[in-house]
């Protein structure tokens, strides 16, 4: 958490800066997944906010002069849009002064969250991912491809950013139940329309999860402070021992390489 849906909630929430420029950066703590680059960061000042994309679960802040700030939001980190007189608050690490007094505060209380800056051709985070969940590229023979080459769970697959780029352990769990497929089913062993099937219902469930803001299990808010809903949605994701929606069985719960993994036992085979 933040996945692709929130990331995605919070880039549209955002839309109202674009065009604003950087008038100064404030940084109290510089030790987050990665210590920040101060030269680097510095340097978008006086560049304009141009664009807001996303690539998997980082939101790429476009700035004139092709300058990029690229953000991931680690395990509980979010981006919000506070107005001048705002106080900063607990887990606020840094913010962006926009021309017109208003700040984008970036808060990380786990502190496992990403900032850097510069030209887009130089991210390595990026370079490593695969392709995003919801772009052209991700194609129902690409993720058959993909499982093909692996003897390890489907969703523990579906979790390597450098296979499919956005998806999270929630997600995944969703998706593979609308898939009526279990969680620690060995990839390689999927058939085409196995694939076919978990495509569409990774697509269906990561656009129901933005169409409800994403989920707000613990702290999660969009840029503007909203929480997300599509935790009222969940069909076995932290539903163990709940009745299944569909047939009524127990939701189960398994570990694989140490997640928790959420499944029906009779509509997921």
């Amino acid at each position: 958490m933040p996945e692709l849906p929130e990331v995605e909630t919070i880039r549209r929430s955002l839309a109202p800066c674009i065009g604003a420029t950087i008038a100064a950066v404030d940084v109290w703590q510089w030790q987050l997944r990665k210590p920040v680059d101060r030269r680097a960061l510095r340097s978008v000042v006086g560049r304009r906010i141009d664009q807001l994309l996303r690539r998997g679960k980082y939101l790429l802040v476009g700035l004139s002069d092709e300058q990029v700030l690229l953000l991931h939001f680690g395990m509980s980190g979010t981006l919000r849009i506070a107005p001048p007189e705002a106080q900063r608050e607990e887990h606020d690490h840094l913010q962006l002064v926009l021309g017109d007094g208003r700040r984008l505060v970036l808060n990380d209380p786990r502190r496992f969250g990403l900032v850097w800056a510069g030209k887009l051709e130089e991210t390595e985070e990026l370079a490593q991912l695969g392709p995003d969940a919801l772009s052209d590229d991700f194609t129902p023979e690409y993720l058959y491809r993909s499982l093909r080459r692996f003897s390890r769970a489907i969703k523990n697959v579906l979790l390597d950013q450098r296979v499919v780029a956005g998806i999270g352990n929630i997600y995944a769990n969703e998706a593979l139940f609308v898939a009526g497929l279990r969680p620690g089913r060995p990839a390689r062993r999927l058939t085409r329309a196995d694939a076919a099937r978990l495509h569409a219902a990774l697509r269906t469930t990561l656009s129901e999860a933005i169409a409800a803001g994403g989920s707000s299990i613990a702290d999660f808010h969009d840029g503007n402070g909203r929480p997300g809903y599509f935790q009222l949605c969940f069909r076995v994701y932290d539903r163990e021992g709940e009745p299944c929606i569909t047939c009524g069985r127990a939701i189960r719960r398994v570990i694989l390489t140490g997640r928790s993994s959420f499944f029906c036992p009779r509509c997921q085979h």
